[in-house]
């Protein structure tokens, strides 16, 4: 069985934002509460992790995630890595290093930043991460399913969704190149990033998301990195019946 389970569906601020006081930010439907942007990929009994957000021990806890078979890293920025630390639990419980792919810039950018994790090993498994860190240039083979990174561009930054069979998820894209597009052509589920209304620097607007999602037609869109301008019973009501709004916690399987 193939599905995802969204962990944190904001963007780098996170939802509420700290000092605001928006109708979003003071919003009683849990929807509207979103912790940094990562997922779950379910591989039949298998969980692959997409990014180490900020809250990835409060993500966890809130969905009953005990078990990491694999991480998946889109790329290095903040809202994407905080979490890095917290894999030890999975470490522990697992009691074995876990498998860690990322592109060569950032499997550079995680020997600095955690350069503990990569050091000589512990006697025992728990006090810092232990992973096994592979770089991939191209598609690559996990648990039976070819993996697919897709680059798009993310301001002057390339960042990488996956593609797994029928499933894609894309996330802090501004633009999808053509070859990028190509390797999306006939995904039955999208996830794509909609930061807001307005045009954004980095980031597609919704506008510019559901024109991407009009050129693929995917069955099923979940939108995803969304920000405080968002107010979630607003845009489901506007979104056209085959793109929803994802939020915390919501699972979707094909």
């Amino acid at each position: 069985m193939l599905g995802l389970t969204f962990l944190g569906t904001g963007t780098s601020n996170g939802i509420p934002v700290i000092g605001c006081r928006c109708r979003t930010c003071t919003s009683i439907d849990p929807r509207d509460r979103r912790t940094r942007c990562s997922a779950v990929l379910h591989l039949g009994d298998r969980t692959i992790l997409i990014d180490t957000a900020p809250e990835l021990r409060l993500q966890a806890l809130a969905v009953g995630l005990t078990r990491l078979d694999a991480v998946l890293f889109t790329h290095a920025h903040a809202d994407h890595v905080g979490g890095f630390d917290d894999l030890r639990q999975f470490n522990y419980l697992r009691q074995a290093p876990i498998p860690v792919f990322a592109d060569p810039e950032t499997a550079r950018e995680l020997r600095t930043r955690f350069g503990y994790a990569f050091s000589d090993p512990l006697p025992f498994y728990g006090g810092k991460p232990d992973i096994e860190l592979h770089e991939f240039t191209g598609p690559f083979e996990l648990f039976g399913c070819r993996i697919v990174p897709i680059p798009v561009r993310h301001g002057n930054w390339t960042v990488y969704g996956f593609r797994c069979g029928p499933l894609a998820y894309v996330t802090d894209a501004k633009t999808i190149p053509t070859s990028s597009l190509e390797l999306l052509s006939g995904v039955e589920v999208l996830v794509l990033n909609a930061l807001r209304d307005r045009p954004h620097l980095t980031h597609l607007s919704l506008a510019e998301a559901l024109a991407i999602v009009e050129q693929l037609r995917p069955k099923r869109t979940y939108l995803t990195h969304v920000s405080h301008e968002v107010f979630h019973t607003d845009w489901s009501e506007r979104l056209p019946k085959h793109v929803m709004l994802a939020y915390d916690g919501l699972q979707v399987w094909l």
